[in-house]
C-alpha cells in the first residue's frame, strides 16, 4: 500500500494521513482545530504539531472556540507553563483572538463551514498536476481565502498557512496519485478537476 511520502516518518503521521488529511471537514470545531494547528506550526514542522496535538487539546479545552474566546491572562500563563507546550505568547494570544473572529464569521454565515466551503461552492478541488507529488506552497485560491481571513481580523493566516489548511480539510485534494487515499477520496467526495491559474 503506497502513501504520500511526507507522512512516512512515524505512526502518528501515518495515522493522521490515513484517517484525516484531505477528508472533507464540515464540523466547525474540527475546522478551528485544524486552523489553530496551522497557527502553532508557523516556523516549525508539521510532525511536531502532530506529536504535540494532545498537549494543545489539553491547553485549549479541546479547541472549543467558545471557551477559548473568553480566555484571559491567567489562561495565557497556564498555557505557557504547561509541560511540553510551545511557549509562544504571540501564538497563544493569536489563537484566543482568532477564536473571537471565528465566532464572528459563524454569526455572519451561520457556520464557518458555510463560509470556507463557499469559496469552492462546496466542492473539493483537484488541481491537474498536483497529484504527481509537487503541489505548490500556495496558489490563487489560498491567496483569496487568506486575504479574506486577514480582512476579518484573523492572525497568522498567510497564504501558505491557508493552503495547508485547505489541503488538510479536504477543500483541495493533494494526495499523491499513487497514494491509496487519492482514489478513495475522489470516489467519496464531490470533486471538480481544476487547471492551476493565477486566480484559482
Amino acid at each position: 500500500m503506497e502513501r504520500c511520502p511526507w507522512c512516512l516518518g512515524n505512526e502518528q503521521m501515518i495515522r493522521y494521513h490515513d484517517e484525516e488529511w484531505g477528508v472533507p471537514v464540515h464540523d466547525d470545531k474540527k475546522q478551528f482545530e485544524f486552523l489553530m494547528l496551522e497557527v502553532m506550526q508557523c516556523g516549525l514542522n508539521w510532525n511536531m504539531m502532530i506529536q504535540k496535538r494532545e498537549i494543545f487539546r489539553e491547553c485549549f479545552d479541546g479547541f472549543d472556540f467558545e471557551k477559548i474566546s473568553g480566555y484571559g491572562e491567567a489562561d495565557i500563563e497556564r498555557i505557557l507553563h504547561t509541560e511540553g507546550m510551545i511557549r509562544s505568547r504571540r501564538k497563544i494570544e493569536a489563537i484566543i483572538h482568532n477564536a473571537r473572529c471565528f465566532q464572528e464569521i459563524r454569526e455572519e454565515f451561520g457556520s464557518f463551514d458555510a463560509y470556507i466551503w463557499g469559496f469552492t461552492k462546496g466542492k473539493t478541488w483537484l488541481y491537474m498536476g498536483h497529484q504527481k507529488g509537487n503541489p505548490p506552497a500556495r496558489n490563487g485560491l489560498s491567496d483569496r481565502v487568506s486575504a479574506d481571513l486577514k480582512k476579518r481580523g484573523l492572525k497568522y493566516m498567510g497564504s501558505v498557512t491557508v493552503y495547508a489548511h485547505l489541503q488538510a480539510c479536504g477543500i483541495i485534494n493533494d494526495h499523491w496519485e499513487r497514494c491509496f487515499r487519492y482514489q478513495e477520496l475522489i470516489s467519496g467526495t464531490d470533486t471538480v478537476r481544476k487547471r492551476e491559474s493565477a486566480g484559482t
